[in-house]
């Protein structure tokens, strides 16, 4: 771990300038609001290790695979999210020399991630080669409120001269991908303009064509006052700039505020985008920083009302999930059903793509309880829409008769991943999304969903499993060969418990679903039917023969259900026999060594249980973890999160708030020596689940909200809310004893620790320890 950021309720805060930490750094101190991200890289040139990067929702590159050896069914690229011309660069010299952390003494270095209002702050004491000394102060925010505008507040104040300040606010658009294939370039400017006071670049993606403008308008001030301009401007081809010199006092704070417009072809059309980033960017200006930045402000406030977790007297704990929630709203807004939420969000470029099965595994939950229920609607339409390109990626595979195969990374519906094992074999994905319908359905009760949009997409993927199951006559079971479950340390492997569950679960709901769109709307029902070429009952029949003789594979000494065929035929060591130094396993082990051996990346039958707890008893989850537990590694940041849910369900404390610390603080703490790369955004999602569904015990059981709710004994209390059905409640639990308040919605009944409670519209019960 790397523990250099001080703990805060609201506010991420790193004292002293370490380079060494900056990489890591400009991803947890990143910025979003759903339309566009980046790094926390300074405004100021820096020549250090950095990674600069400004993202685009939506824009993406195609990269031509690069493997060794071709396979038929492989993906011809992989997506790349871009890294797009860098809109808040601001070159500053003093007295003629370039303002650079890396090239001068730095004092009283403060970052801070202003989680509250949204906002990144910096400030510093620079001392110059020339022996000038500055004070600089640095506030930045992407407007949650406009999402094409960004604001930046720059100032730098001579400590010990008088003497001259330059500023040179630009845009760059010769910028690269870190993660590129093949070294290229993925941008063609279009168009480079530089004016007084202003600048803009229209920049358009290789391939595919994504036009997006960045368009600047900035003003200095002097002790508060305006400075007449007259800039220098610069035009390249693929940079614009204009340069201003101001005379500066000793202790005089000289300001400069830059407005930046950031659009796209996905709202605007080509001809037409830089005039309205010239009028989106004009719009700001005349509004103003302090007002951009207030209203921006207001809006975090009512997020925030909605999103909150509150935690007493564990700062750690409060400070990691205030974290996880922040990274959450401002990745994804759920405002437009094109766009989905990556796994680095707007904060690296690995993993590219803009979607895995993250997203329905665990940030549809999130959002389900947190924000309203267009939000996760629209989560599920962004796939019904690729159901299509489903089953063209089940055809290139050999899948036949509307099969849909979901792609395990995409941006439009197409498989895009690069990694055979994970292509071809870590199926288990399509019954994430056929889970994520009936979860959306059980917490909101939109059944219509399933007849407008879910019934087609769940006949599609239960029809390939159907195919991808095979009769084994030595067993007289339905087998799964040649799969990768969750734990994607195993490959290739046979009857993958889980992956064989989830399947089998998904040719139950779908037949479920069949009945109730055949009841409720039966002309729907067989326009789908005839749509889709539907064999009712010869397919239906198969897959209740399936259902009825599905194998799983049992280790019969212990009761343990198995992770696959031959798990125990493997050397039974555990994660806490391995020497530290030698963690994480996949950063000093062969994939050959990793492969042999009993380690688990993450949750995988663990991953079933937690999905289908109602149908195991205490004892079955009990036994499951405490063997399963041990011998898992978390290497993915997907793991914690489930086994501190299930580690509370079966009241083992210490262990739920272990691995709750270890979730919530993945990233704020480096537990994988990764955060340089950007941040797991989706994980932060489980963080959540482990507060709500963990710690919270909640569950929705026939219909009904289910409380069970833990106190861990260091903490005083927490309290969060979830929306239900129309509802939103607002649940404390204490010391004392557990109180929900129904803020918002008509009557309704909650169990809470298996006694059944009516709360009416704006009351609240309270139930009190004995």
């Amino acid at each position: 771990m790397n523990e250099y950021l001080k703990h805060d309720e609201w506010c991420i805060i790193e004292e002293g300038f370490n380079p060494e930490n900056h990489r890591a750094s400009e991803s947890i101190f990143s910025l979003g609001n759903g339309n566009m991200g980046q790094r926390a890289m300074f405004e100021e040139h820096y020549s250090g290790e950095t990674l600069q990067g400004t993202y685009v929702a939506g824009v993406y590159y195609p990269d031509k695979t690069r493997v060794g050896w071709w396979k038929n069914g492989y993906p011809e690229y992989f997506a790349k999210v871009l890294n797009a011309p860098n809109w808040i660069g601001i070159d500053v010299k003093i007295n003629g020399e370039m303002l650079d952390l890396a090239k001068c003494e730095v004092s009283d270095f403060v970052r801070t991630l202003n989680m509250k209002e949204g906002v990144l702050e910096r400030s510093f004491v620079a001392t110059l080669s020339n022996g000038n000394k500055v004070k600089v102060e640095a506030k930045r925010f992407l407007s949650i409120v406009t999402s094409e505008v960004g604001a930046i507040r720059y100032s730098v104040t001579p400590l010990n001269f008088d003497g001259k300040i330059g500023f040179t606010p630009y845009v760059d658009a010769d910028v690269t991908n870190e993660d590129s294939n093949y070294d290229e370039q993925f941008w063609n400017v279009l168009h480079a303009k530089s004016m007084k006071g202003e600048a803009y670049i229209t920049a358009a993606t290789k391939k595919l064509d994504f036009h997006v403008c960045m368009s600047m308008k900035y003003e200095v001030l002097k002790d508060g006052q305006k400075v007449d301009l007259n800039p220098a401007l610069t035009e390249d081809a693929k940079y614009v700039a204009n340069t201003v010199e101001v005379d500066a006092e000793q202790d005089q704070e000289i300001s400069i505020y830059k407005y930046a417009a950031v659009l796209s072809s996905l709202n605007h059309s080509k001809t037409d985008i830089a005039s309205d980033a010239f009028s989106v960017v004009e719009a700001a200006q005349a509004k103003g920083y302090g007002a951009l930045l207030e209203e921006h402000v207001n809006a975090w406030a009512d997020k925030w009302d909605h999103s909150d977790i509150v935690i007493e007297g564990d700062i750690a704990a409060q400070q990691a999930i205030r974290f996880n929630i922040f990274q959450m709203n401002q990745t994804y807004t759920g405002e437009d059903e094109r766009l989905n939420i990556g796994p680095k969000g707007f904060t690296g470029e690995k993993y590219g793509g803009s979607t895995y099965w993250d997203t329905e595994a665990y940030c549809v939950p999130f959002y389900l309880s947190t924000s309203k229920p267009e939000v996760t609607r629209n989560l599920l339409i962004y796939r019904h829409k690729q159901l299509q390109k489903a089953i063209e990626n089940a055809e290139k595979l050999g899948f036949t008769n509307g099969a849909a195969l979901y792609p395990m990374v995409t941006m439009n519906g197409e498989e895009c991943h690069n990694e055979w094992e994970i292509t071809f074999e870590e199926i288990h994905r399509n019954g994430a999304i056929a889970f994520a319908i009936y979860n959306y359905i059980r917490h909101t009760d939109d059944k219509k969903y399933l007849e407008e949009y879910g019934l087609d997409v769940l006949i599609g993927i239960s029809r390939f499993w159907s195919q991808r199951v095979s009769y084994s006559q030595a067993k007289k079971k339905y087998v799964m060969l040649g799969v990768t479950g969750p734990n994607e340390y195993e490959n290739n492997i046979n009857n993958n418990w889980y992956t064989n569950t989830i399947a089998n679960w998904c040719m139950k709901y779908t037949q479920e679903a069949m009945a109730h769109v055949k009841e409720t709307n039966p002309a729907r029902f067989e326009e789908i039917l005839k749509n889709l070429n539907f064999d009712f009952d010869k397919e239906t029949a198969k897959w209740s023969d399936i259902i009825e003789n599905m194998y799983y594979p049992v280790d019969e000494e212990t009761g343990v259900y198995l992770q696959q065929d031959g798990f125990m035929d493997k050397e039974q060591i555990l994660a806490a026999d391995l020497d530290p130094a030698i963690r994480p396993i996949n950063q000093h082990w062969s994939w050959d060594r990793i492969l042999r051996s009993c380690f688990i990346k993450q949750a995988d039958v663990l991953q079933g249980i937690y999905l289908f707890e109602d149908q195991y008893d205490l004892e079955t989850i009990r036994k499951n973890y405490d063997f399963y537990e041990p011998r898992t590694v978390h290497e993915s940041s997907l793991s914690p999160c489930i086994h501190s849910i299930l580690a509370a369900k079966i009241g083992d404390e210490e262990r739920a708030y272990n691995l709750y610390l270890r979730t919530s603080r993945l990233d704020l703490d480096d537990y994988n020596k990764e955060v340089h790369e950007g941040l797991h955004i989706t994980s932060m999602a489980g963080t959540w689940m482990s507060v709500v569904e963990g710690f919270g015990g909640m569950r929705v059981v026939n219909g009904q909200l289910v409380l069970n709710p833990m106190l861990p004994k260091v903490w005083k209390s927490y309290s969060f809310k979830v929306r239900f059905r129309g509802n939103l409640l607002n649940v404390t639990v204490s010391q004392d004893g557990v109180g929900v308040i129904n803020e918002e919605g008509e009557d309704i009944s909650i169990f809470i620790q298996d006694d059944e409670y009516q709360i009416g519209k704006e009351s609240s019960v309270v139930i009190e320890h004995a």
